[in-house]
């Protein structure tokens, strides 16, 4: 128990000082003084309690997933019972009343339909249900409505998709450690700590980035258009810059080029104008659908329409087979790369609005760390009075692993780049005062040796020894009780959870293997004859 050969010794020292070092930049930072450049420098990032920051409450609109599964159904219909063998013909397909209606036009074929369109439904997770219903009325009618089941799961999967489109657009901005998280059914949280001005994150998470490519219908009769009325099978979508005075134009509702598969997206400048234009590189896929629009359609207008508002509408004037485009419109430089962040981290499902906004400032975080290190400079200096006053020489070892064992917290946070929060600064003092209880158990135990007569060197080994199964035992219960505080808990309730954890294994680190590594280097030079304890 008490053989420490060098070797041992020095690696305990090189992790020791590895992690205390550590803390530095993040002590220099808190006392305003300046890093050397040239040093590395991990830091404990802030949460949006001290460091101040931006509070946004999206809200999904569920509706709208409704819409686009009606629209979606009305064209795999169409291609699927277009695809069959033998083709199978029907009649206009109604949306109405939230179903897709059609009629079959040759009764024979109902079944037949039946059995391809079966095949686009499938089941709604475990609820035992389908996630669209298939009816056939008066014979040759066709209904397929959408299950509560199967909008349930829409929804969700959305807003799953929701959730990780805007964790990708905030990591792209540069910020780090946001906190990003479902609020019941249709509802993200968003805290980003040190933003101080949300106007841009909110324009950024506003964009739904829907980019869709669609042919403009020329035979759309302007003055129709000005009353908003659009020939069947066409939509009606205005432009994105109204101040030009632009009327709205007709483009095919279906058929089109939709901009989800799209593998990268860059901001630059159009080699002529200068202008800031976005440059947009397809998958394979999606370069050969987009190939194939422009070589049928060359000599027409082809809308790029940004969700629901056309950008531009430029003539094909040859086909594009290079799987590459170029967006352009009345961009700046900042738009043009927001728009190119937003396109390379994914359309969102759906619309999200703030709902709530909330900025904090840092003067409420500066007065939280404030009182945060009184309490633990007076705990901290506390302790290590009682600890000198109560077990001298073996006090003096229990305070060095104090002062370690709180650099060691610091410095792991840093290098695992974790965020400290308020309840964080509650379970950082928490861990202080729980570190002593290893030193004071095994004090208590080698007085009770010694008590026993035992000589000094057998009773520190016995102490040690004993002593330790209690504190393992102790720490492994609190170590599950952070482990399961971190899994199901979020927000604060996690950062408390992880500043406990590192501190439960850092005490048990600087008490147990630490102070016994002195004592024994101690032993071997002084040989006592008894304890002052």
């Amino acid at each position: 128990m008490l053989d420490f050969p060098r070797w041992k010794q020095a690696w305990l020292w090189f992790v020791t000082l590895a992690c205390a070092l550590a803390a530095l930049p993040s002590i220099f930072s808190v006392a305003g003084l300046a890093w050397p450049a040239a040093l590395p420098d991990p830091k404990v990032n802030l949460g949006l309690d001290l460091a101040g920051g931006s509070h946004i409450l999206l809200e999904a609109n569920a509706d709208q997933v409704r819409r686009q599964r009606l629209e979606t159904m009305e064209e795999d219909v169409r291609n699927r019972l277009r695809q069959a063998e033998p083709q199978i013909r029907i009649g206009d397909i109604s949306t109405k009343d939230g179903s897709v209606t059609f009629m079959v036009a040759d009764p024979a074929q109902v079944d037949a339909a039946r059995e391809q369109l079966q095949t686009l439904t499938s089941g709604a997770q475990l609820t035992g249900q389908r996630d669209w219903d298939l009816q056939v009325l008066d014979g040759n009618r066709v209904v397929m409505t959408p299950t509560e089941a199967g909008v349930r799961q829409a929804i969700n999967q959305a807003m799953d998709t929701a959730t990780e489109v805007v964790r990708k657009r905030i990591d792209a901005l540069g910020t780090r450690e946001p906190t990003i998280i479902r609020q019941g059914a249709d509802r993200i949280v968003v805290q980003v700590p040190g933003l101080k001005d949300p106007t841009a994150l909110k324009n950024l998470l506003g964009q739904t980035a829907k980019l869709e490519f669609k042919l403009v219908d020329q035979a759309a009769l302007p003055s129709e258009l000005a009353q908003g009325i659009v020939p069947p099978g066409d939509e009606l979508v205005p432009y994105a810059d109204a101040t030009k005075g632009t009327a709205p134009i007709a483009v095919k509702r279906l058929g089109g080029i939709k901009g989800d598969s799209l593998t990268n997206a860059q901001a630059s400048n159009d080699d002529r104008t200068n202008a800031a234009v976005v440059n947009i590189t397809f998958d394979q896929q999606g370069g050969a659908k987009f190939a194939r629009l422009t070589t049928e359609n060359v000599g027409k207008p082809f809308a790029i329409i940004l969700d629901g508002k056309v950008l531009s509408a430029p003539v094909i004037e040859e086909p594009i087979l290079g799987g590459t485009a170029r967006i352009s419109g009345s961009f700046n430089t900042e738009s043009a790369n927001q728009l190119a962040i937003a396109l390379r981290s994914g359309a969102l499902p759906v619309d999200l609005k703030v709902v709530e906004e909330r900025s904090v400032g840092p003067d409420l975080g500066a007065d939280s760390i404030r009182k945060g290190m009184i309490a633990l400079g007076v705990g901290t200096l506390a302790l290590m009075v009682f600890m000198l006053m109560t077990y001298g020489h073996f006090g003096i070892y229990t305070n060095a692993a104090l002062i370690l064992n709180t650099l060691m917290i610091l410095g792991i946070m840093a290098m695992v780049n974790t965020t400290l929060t308020l309840p964080g600064i509650a379970g950082f003092v928490l861990t202080i005062g729980a570190a002593v209880d290893a030193n004071v158990l095994i004090n208590e135990r080698i007085r009770e040796e010694r008590a026993r007569g035992r000589r000094v060197v057998q009773a520190v080994e016995m102490g040690y020894k004993e002593a330790s199964r209690a504190i393992f035992d102790a720490n492994i219960t609190n170590v599950i009780a952070a482990a399961l505080m971190f899994f199901f808990g979020s927000g604060p309730v996690k950062g408390f959870a992880v500043v406990l954890a590192i501190g439960i294994a850092t005490s048990v680190f600087t008490a147990v293997t630490l102070t016994r590594m002195w004592v024994a280097n101690w032993l071997r030079k002084a040989r006592p004859t008894d304890l002052a304890l």
